[in-house]
């Protein structure tokens, strides 16, 4: 019996949207609806666990048995697309940090 390990279809984060002219403000975003910014980092946080939970069962899976080439080349394509997931969002939470130190300093200067 042989286990696939590999990503679920539509997985993948969504394109991004064209750049806006500069000058030009984000349209309004209605009472309860996600922003943009929201969607995309729901979308990271859901690849994020979805890589996750691969990793756990391929580990599972590698207790019980060999795992065959193809499912090492799944796993390791799977855990490359996880850790660039991951590293995004160091990256955003990096910036996110940034911004804030930026606007408290801005507003006792």
């Amino acid at each position: 019996m042989t286990t696939r390990i590999q990503g679920s279809p539509g997985a993948e984060l969504p394109p991004l949207p064209p750049p806006k002219p500069s000058g030009t403000r984000p349209a309004p975003v209605a009472p309860g609806e996600p922003s943009g910014f929201q969607k995309a980092l729901g979308a990271l946080g859901r690849q994020i666990d979805h890589g996750e939970t691969m990793v756990n069962r391929a580990l599972g899976a590698a207790r019980h048995r060999a795992l065959s080439p193809g499912d090492l080349i799944s796993l390791q394509a799977g855990i490359y697309r996880y850790s660039e997931a991951v590293d995004l969002a160091a990256k955003l939470v990096d910036r996110a940090g940034s911004a804030v130190r930026t606007t408290l300093q801005s507003g006792n200067g």
